[in-house]
């Protein structure tokens, strides 16, 4: 028997035909030339078009998903062991009819640091402003997508999670919906408890010094999350809450790398980007949302479940209608639970 080439895709499961249409764009920012971080300026962007919203459609909701710590937009094209991509995901959502049509948006806010948060800063750039003044209005322009707030949503896990809850809150103009799974908050039991950790890693493994930290990074030949991973997180998430103002791409810490000891100053600004704590401030933007949807693992590793608790007792407090789901699950293998809140927000952006 000889082989033979074989026309189309395999098939499951390595590629399925989709029923809709992925857009790999590649676009340039104007508000992230120049960053502080040197970071490219030009940027992947996926768009995602069901069947229902091609081109000359009606115009439909539209919903962005935003990525975790360290991730990059062309992950969401990876495929976990015996799972469908995300892609995929959505596209069975869209394709078998149990979502009305939206165009959805995959945004790259990757920095050298591991992440953005979805916030304005002086040590990383200005990644909300990209999101909301330049990403939004590029895709209402050349896609069948309803205009208005009232009409578009914001979902991530983890820092997209994060981003996904604060984002709204600070830009009600832009966003009327969100979803978070497994988003940073409650930051005493998501933060907190690694600390010590960091400490002495910095001391036994990096000679008590970020900077040497950073050099042994840069030149590691792969990159060790046991080794690297949580000073990565603690400095990039310092690069997005506290910047330093004298020293662009750098941070001020929340803590003595010599001593562990909290800096109550810093943690004091860090805390005051805690989504727990800004609802107050900005009750009215969350009264305003058409659809908050919260869910977490009961196991997730960073106590996740407890920021999600927390932040859905506040908004309780404060009167703003929402949902929150606890699953048996960790802050892993949890894409499963994306497909649904997409259909949440663009049942409720209709």
């Amino acid at each position: 028997m000889a082989l033979r080439e074989h026309s189309g895709l395999p098939g499951p499961p390595w590629d399925r035909r989709l029923d809709g249409t992925l857009d790999r764009l590649t676009v340039r920012s104007e508000l992230l030339v120049d960053n502080p971080l040197g970071d490219p300026a030009v940027r992947p962007l996926y768009v995602y078009r069901p069947p229902g919203a091609q081109a000359g459609s009606e115009p439909v909701p539209s919903v962005y998903v935003i990525q975790g710590f360290t991730g990059q937009v062309d992950g969401w094209l990876a495929r976990p062991t015996f799972e469908a991509t995300f892609v995929e995901r959505l596209d069975l959502l869209f394709g078998a009819g149990g979502c009305p049509p939206a165009i959805v948006v995959m945004v790259d806010a990757w920095t050298s640091r591991g992440g953005s948060q979805f916030l304005n800063s002086s040590s990383t750039g200005r990644y909300q402003d990209y999101l909301c003044d330049e990403v939004v209005p590029f895709i209402d322009e050349r896609y069948p997508t309803l205009a208005g707030r009232d009409h578009r949503g914001l979902t991530g896990k983890s820092s997209g999670g994060y981003g996904a809850m604060v984002v709204p809150m600070m830009r009600p103009d832009v966003f009327g919906a969100l979803a978070s799974h497994a988003g940073d908050a409650l930051f005493e039991c998501c933060y907190l408890p690694g600390f010590p950790e960091v400490v002495r890693q910095l001391r036994d493994r990096f000679e008590g010094s970020w900077e040497v930290f950073q050099e042994r990074l840069a030149a590691a030949p792969t990159f060790d999350f046991g080794r690297f991973g949580r000073p990565l997180e603690v400095y990039g998430y310092a690069c997005a809450y506290t910047p330093d103002p004298d020293r662009p791409g750098e941070a001020l810490l929340p803590l003595d790398v010599a001593t562990g000891r909290l800096d109550e100053d810093v943690w004091g600004r860090w805390l005051a980007l805690d989504p727990v704590r800004m609802a107050e401030g900005h009750a009215d933007a969350l009264r305003s949302m058409r659809r908050i949807y919260l869910d977490a693992g009961r196991g997730d590793e960073y106590y996740l479940d407890l920021g999600a608790s927390a932040f859905s007792a506040e908004l309780t407090r404060l009167g703003v209608q929402h949902s929150l789901e606890l699953f048996e699950g960790r802050h892993g293998g949890i894409a499963h639970r994306y497909p649904g809140a997409i259909r949440e927000l663009v049942t409720a952006l209709r």
